[in-house]
């Protein structure tokens, strides 16, 4: 709520010169202070119960899609033991597969990237709450 939070500060210093009365401007700066949350709230609550949904989900390949890339990740770091192996014993061999896979790794689009780390930071954040709701085990 980036433009949201641009108009709270302003719409209240123009309530500081509309209301002369103390007390009815803080009453309307509260309100205006609630309707911010309130929007706010519901805004995580519907990014959330999508994430929660998906997580609860039966369907395999949903339910194993996490997991499946986070293997992926760990073979790749458990990877550079072989790689640091052969840059002991064939250093031109082991610059070359490092080059080729900066360069295929450079070309797969930010987007992508950045769709990743929100996949699993959501994730992490609806379990997070799923534990603490009771929900979740």
């Amino acid at each position: 709520m980036p433009l949201l939070d641009t108009l709270i500060s302003p719409v209240s210093a123009l309530l500081d010169r509309i209301i002369p009365d103390k007390a009815q401007r803080d009453a309307a700066k509260l309100q205006l202070l609630q309707l911010q949350g309130t929007q706010e709230l519901q805004t995580l609550q519907t990014q959330l119960s999508a994430i929660v949904a998906e997580a609860n989900s039966n369907d395999p390949w949903t339910s194993r899609a996490r997991p499946s890339f986070l293997y992926v990740m760990y073979i790749i770091i458990l990877c550079a033991i072989p790689m640091g192996m052969l840059s002991a014993f064939r250093p031109d061999m082991a610059k070359a597969i490092a080059t080729g896979m900066n360069a295929y790794l450079e070309g797969i689009p930010d987007s992508l990237y950045t769709l990743f780390g929100s996949g699993y930071l959501g994730y992490t954040a609806a379990r997070q709450w799923g534990k603490a709701k009771g929900t979740d085990r």
